[in-house]
């Protein structure tokens, strides 16, 4: 797919692959454990735990911080994603956390604090910001409004429904926190929740909410010590979850060998 249309991805001489791939678009709540960032093959988190349920191979894009607008740009631009989406059998769309979070700079104004030269003055930045950030959340307006997260998810899934007509979806709403780093507020998943249940709805496309799946371990504080990502319970809430959105989408679990 390119940025300006999207096309159909041709394979010519390619055979149908045997097994099929659970295609996630992720933020860093889909591969952090209780203390911290862990591969993209390890056993214990939700979409390893989802494509070994499945017998599927997993293939997971993402990174930390990472919105709904993120996957649209993930989707048309990586390569593992359109090395992924023949044979995909179901695509998942865990984003719009980070979308609901309070951000007192525009992301694109935050995202370029990693550019800052020379290093000592990159370094002033962003302690600088990270000072800031949990100072100004409870009135700083959400990294990516609500409108824009549907919007983004809108055309990622109708791009990717041009190239793989009735393929299976599932998307989710936010997760909740007790992160210091963010003020502890959390005011803006309400409306990304709605938004994007509403989407959802209008689309066929079963929503997961990553807070009836994950709240009792992050707000108990049995998460990671950092308020925001989860420990391996919540993941495994999760997946149970995600199976359920997944059967929901029209997947069934064919089991090994299948």
């Amino acid at each position: 797919m390119s940025s300006d249309e999207s096309r159909r991805i041709d394979s010519p001489g390619r055979s149908a692959p045997a097994r099929r791939t659970l295609l996630v678009f992720c933020d860093s709540l889909s591969y952090y454990g209780p203390t911290g960032g862990l591969p993209a093959d390890d056993a214990r988190i939700w979409p390893n735990l989802v494509a070994a349920q499945l017998d599927w191979d997993l293939e997971l894009i993402g990174r930390i911080g990472w919105t709904c607008r993120d996957v649209w740009w993930a989707a048309i631009q990586d390569p593992r994603s359109w090395a992924a989406l023949p044979r995909a059998g179901a695509v998942v769309f865990a984003t719009s956390g980070m979308d609901s979070l309070p951000s007192p700079l525009p992301t694109a104004l935050r995202e370029l604090i990693r550019y800052v030269r020379p290093p000592l003055l990159r370094r002033w930045a962003r302690d600088g910001y990270g000072w800031v950030q949990p100072r100004l959340a409870s009135i700083a307006r959400p990294a990516l409004p609500a409108h824009l997260s549907v919007e983004y998810l809108e055309m990622t899934r109708a791009a990717i429904d041009y190239n793989r007509p009735g393929i299976p979806f599932v998307a989710s709403i936010p997760s909740v926190h007790r992160a210091e780093t963010y003020g502890n507020s959390h005011r803006w998943r309400d409306a990304t929740a709605a938004a994007i249940t509403a989407w959802g709805a209008a689309h066929d496309v079963p929503i997961v909410d990553l807070k009836a799946a994950v709240g009792d371990e992050v707000l108990s504080g049995r998460g990671n010590p950092d308020g925001i990502h989860w420990n391996f319970e919540a993941h495994r809430a999760v997946a149970e979850l995600m199976m359920k959105g997944l059967a929901e989408a029209g997947v069934t679990v064919a089991g090994p060998g299948g």
